[in-house]
């Protein structure tokens, strides 16, 4: 059964940063691009960050420099790490995999329940 669960989401003052994690089951992950997305209620998904089948890291231009996308094998699982984060941050985060390349809007094969993020002022 494919399961992918989110942690690490956290109220934090402006400026602060937060490492999300996603351990992933049930599918083998290699044959699979594994992404970071938000969402905001009433709002489109927005792509952040996403593991590519090479391995090699892909970061959307809205976050690259900030948001930094990793993993660990022997853990499988999934790490976002943010810094200087922004109230224009605050949002749901998921963990999603699509054994595509995942464009807007980002309707993702399996995804998480979520991790909220609020970033205050």
């Amino acid at each position: 059964q494919v399961h992918l669960m989110e942690s690490g989401g956290d109220s934090v003052q402006a400026g602060g940063s937060l490492t999300l994690s996603c351990v992933l089951s049930g599918f083998t992950t290699s044959r699979y691009y594994i992404g970071w997305f938000r969402q905001v209620p009433g709002k489109q998904r927005e792509g952040l960050a996403r593991i590519n089948l090479s391995g090699d890291p892909f970061h959307d231009p809205s976050v690259k420099g900030r948001f930094s996308i990793s993993q660990d094998n022997a853990k499988n699982t999934v790490y976002l790490q943010m810094n200087s984060l922004k109230p224009e941050d605050s949002a749901m985060y998921y963990c999603a995999a699509d054994p595509s390349v995942p464009w807007p809007p980002y309707d993702f094969m399996y995804t998480g329940q979520g991790t909220q993020v609020t970033v205050s002022s």
